[in-house]
């Protein structure tokens, strides 16, 4: 984050008219066909300060197009982009963390900083941003958005990451107004002036600035929360609904109560079981955290305890999180008595890496490391590229992971014609699952639907609209996120593959004896499903398969 800021300030503030003139005249050379990386070196800055960078081309181009001086170029803006592998799984991701709060935990393994939500440090890179704002959420979201912006990226589709520790323990009132800020951020309207404390919403306050989003220039395609499994039950899932909530990360952990107790975790296996149910049956797509080198753990029990994963609980995500020693948790005091030792690096990645092999088709793997500075770290593993190392390891070993992010086409290009149907069957608790996906030849993932199929002994989430109905708990089509209305040659968003992972999904539904079927969509995407048959219920959106 340090280097996209620099490089921001840098396109900002020093684009001065020699330079502009000479940004110009390089941004002409890439148009035309020139490699972007050997045209910057080609032609140094006149005062010998060095070379031009591409946020600075970025920001001309940007001049240029709201000009009328440049036609908008998509595929000239794409060379350009800074680390295009942030907007690869086809959506743009902002996150913003909650302010400081009383966490009702008592983790051992959990830092603690005043100054931060729980479990977070204020030198974590994502962190970092919302101390510089105060944790107000309009000030975050606006920000990031800008900063992709100046680096190339499209925010037309954006997923927002709310992060904090565990969101349900904070007061619903500052939830909402929580949830209405980043809206206004993305619906570009003006921010209210008022104290976060003291907020108080008209009851449709937040539904308007949700009808608003379905057509704004910034859409949410996904909205994130983070919280605790004794935090889920019905009437959370009726409020995270009316938030406008699509997917929930829980810090699973553990699936050993012993190893969950000594670790002073707050509940159980079966309350996990519980939540993800629950969750599963109201259609929301699921992220659950593990932690290997818990208080208690050894590699032997870590790769026995990973495996209960895909018994029962089965979440379309994970986050591997490895237990990092840090000074400022009771762990350190576990540390100092003898009663604790980190694993090693090595140890680390000889884990993951007989592990990561063995998940199944249908997860996706987000993390294998926190971004926490090594300078926190007291002793064990400092490095985070561990994702690097792990699958450098594969790479040695001869194998390798089939995870979804592991398969995802990124910016290949995409034959419709060579593309194989696949629907990966699976049991995850009382639900019948169905991972249906467009593969390539070369067997990387194109696009997907989630199609949940809930059986009389899922859980009840006393909610209307999923009365009997097939859930799609996530459509997605890969490739670098495009903005609405453009177009790329063999980009696999632009192909029509979700229209035709939604008809597959609504035969499979029809043939297991379905009438009715039920989709949790993101605010600025119900559009979208609209225009493909269904329509508006208290929470979701529905559609009577007889007119099919």
């Amino acid at each position: 984050m340090h280097t996209e800021r620099r490089e921001l300030w840098r396109a900002t503030h020093l684009l001065t008219p020699d330079k502009k003139e000479l940004a110009r005249f390089v941004l002409e050379e890439i148009q035309r066909g020139s490699d972007v990386t050997k045209t910057l070196r080609s032609h140094p800055l006149a005062d010998g300060s060095g070379y031009l960078n591409k946020s600075m081309l970025v920001t001309l181009y940007n001049e240029l197009v709201a000009s009328g001086e440049m036609d908008a170029d998509t595929r000239l803006l794409e060379r350009l982009r800074m680390k295009p592998m942030r907007t690869l799984s086809g959506v743009t991701t902002v996150t913003v963390l909650t302010k400081p709060y009383p966490c009702p935990a008592k983790c051992i393994f959990c830092p603690t900083d005043a100054r931060m939500p729980k479990s977070y440090l204020p030198d974590e890179p994502g962190a970092m941003r919302a101390v510089e704002h105060e944790f107000d959420p309009y000030a975050q979201v606006k920000s990031r958005i800008t900063q992709l912006q100046a680096l190339g990226h499209p925010t037309d589709k954006i997923e927002l990451l709310i992060l904090g520790g565990t969101w349900s323990s904070y007061k619903r009132d500052y939830q909402e107004w929580f949830v209405k800020r980043c809206f206004d951020a993305m619906n570009d309207v003006a921010p209210d002036e008022y104290p976060m404390e003291e907020q108080r919403l008209e009851i449709r306050e937040l539904e308007n600035s949700h009808t608003f989003n379905e057509t704004a220039s910034h859409r949410n395609v996904g909205l994130v929360i983070e919280t605790r499994p004794n935090e889920i039950n019905p009437d959370e899932i009726r409020w995270l609904r009316h938030l406008g909530v699509t997917k929930v990360q829980m810090g699973a952990q553990s699936f050993d109560d012993r190893i969950l107790e000594m670790n002073q975790r707050g509940h159980d296996v079966k309350r996990t079981r519980e939540a993800t149910a629950l969750l599963r049956a109201a259609g929301f797509k699921i992220v659950l955290h593990w932690m290997p080198n818990l208080h208690g753990a050894t590699p032997e029990s870590d790769r026995e305890d990973f495996a209960k994963l895909w018994n029962d609980f089965c979440p379309d995500e994970i986050k591997i999180y490895p237990n990092q020693l840090l000074a400022n948790a009771e762990l350190y005091e576990y540390w100092q008595r003898g009663e604790f030792t980190p694993y090693t690096t090595q140890e680390l990645i000889d884990l993951i890496a007989d592990i990561k092999p063995t998940i199944p088709r249908y997860c996706r793997v987000n993390r294998v490391i926190r971004d926490i500075p090594s300078t926190n770290v007291v002793e064990g593993n400092r490095r985070t590229s561990l994702r690097q190392d792990v699958q450098d390891e594969l790479k040695r070993r001869g194998t390798k992971c089939q995870c979804v992010r592991c398969r995802e086409v990124k910016s290949k290009t995409v034959s419709v014609e060579s593309l194989r149907l696949d629907d990966l069957v699976y049991q995850a608790g009382a639900a019948e699952e169905h991972f249906i996906s467009y593969v390539t030849p070369d067997d990387k993932i194109a696009g997907f639907v989630r199609l949940s199929l809930p059986k009389d002994t899922s859980p009840q989430t006393e909610i209307d609209d999923l009365d009997d109905a097939a859930l799609i708990r996530e459509v997605h089509v890969y490739g670098q996120s495009l903005p609405v209305g453009a177009e790329k040659d063999g980009a696999a968003q632009h192909v029509g593959l979700g229209t035709r992972l939604l008809e597959e999904a609504e035969r499979v539904a029809t043939a297991n004896g379905y009438k009715r079927m039920a989709v949790i969509s993101a605010i600025g995407t119900r559009g979208y499903y609209l225009g493909r048959g269904f329509e508006r219920g208290e929470l979701y959106l529905v559609k009577n398969l007889a007119k099919v």
